[in-house]
């Protein structure tokens, strides 16, 4: 079964895929985002692509755990991936993934036109990672 992680952005959606023994995160691509048919066309393509079977999306969190505005759009994301896609869709704490992927990105001396590029799909794969470890 594998299992897709998305990381929400307001132009690009972050996308990583697991293997299909739910072991490893691998990231696919970044797509830019333009409306919401168009974005969930691309996804019904990945997932039929990839045989995806599960969805974790990002929830961006408050440092005290709170959801803000960012989260809320998480939430009414996943709920329409729900209904577009017809898959379970799981929200997973992000809570500074995008800033641990910049810090993997800047030790690995990747340029910063590189990591603009790449920095979405690194925390998708983060997001998913962690929420494969998390069910082991």
């Amino acid at each position: 079964m594998r299992i897709m992680g998305l990381d929400l952005g307001d132009k690009t959606i972050g996308v990583a895929v697991s293997d299909e023994l739910g072991w490893t995160a691998q990231g696919v691509e970044t797509i830019k985002r333009e409306t919401l048919t168009k974005d969930f066309e691309r996804l019904k393509q990945l997932v039929v692509e990839y045989n995806v079977e599960e969805i974790v999306v990002g929830l961006p969190k408050n440092m005290n755990g709170t959801i803000g505005p960012r989260g809320e759009l998480s939430r009414s994301f996943a709920e329409k991936a729900r209904e577009t896609l017809g898959l379970p869709v799981i929200l997973w704490d992000e809570r500074l993934t995008t800033v641990a992927a910049e810090k993997m990105l800047v030790a690995a001396d990747v340029s910063r036109k590189k990591r603009k590029q790449v920095i979405d799909k690194m925390a998708a794969v983060m997001i998913l990672k962690g929420y494969l470890d998390a069910r082991k």
